[in-house]
């Protein structure tokens, strides 16, 4: 009886041992994570592992966390790839390619020559003389009978 007892006492013991050792090991782990051996992290979720196929009530509040933590964290594969303002600094490097796309394009503009030669309309009516000539587009086009188009003529 008495070492029944005593088995008992030590068993207890013990638990209260590993629990307390547990129970500082998880304290703000989310803080500590990143900073951890994979070692480490590996024998504190076994230990979680191990914690949780107990009675659910008797869990501390921070092992709670803790495993929360390790289920479901920021951290590995889940750990977010934008830090923070990085849709402001995505809308300002967009706002700048517009801007600096803008005033190249007004440079070139100003730096273009005048309209080509071509684009006249003396020049698009000989066009359409030389392609009737030339019976170009005989079916539906220029040189179809009965044709009411403006044929290449299209500046004013």
């Amino acid at each position: 009886m008495f070492r029944a007892a005593l088995r008992t006492q030590q068993q207890a013991t013990r638990a209260v041992g590993r629990r307390n050792a547990s129970t500082v090991a998880v304290q703000n782990l989310e803080g500590r994570w990143k900073t951890l051996s994979t070692a480490e992290q590996n024998t504190i979720a076994k230990q979680l592992e191990e914690v949780q196929k107990a009675d659910w009530k008797a869990i501390s509040a921070d092992e709670k966390k803790a495993a929360y933590y390790i289920a479901f964290g920021a951290h590995g594969p889940r750990e977010p790839l934008t830090g923070p303002n990085h849709t402001s600094k995505v809308v300002g490097g967009t706002i700048a390619v517009l801007a600096v796309s803008g005033a190249l394009f007004a440079f070139i503009r100003s730096q273009g020559k005048e309209t080509p030669m071509t684009v006249n309309k003396e020049w698009e009516a000989a066009t359409n003389e030389y392609l009737k000539s030339q019976n170009s587009n005989p079916i539906s086009g220029i040189s179809s009978e009965g044709y009411k188009g403006t044929g290449y003529v299209v500046s004013k």
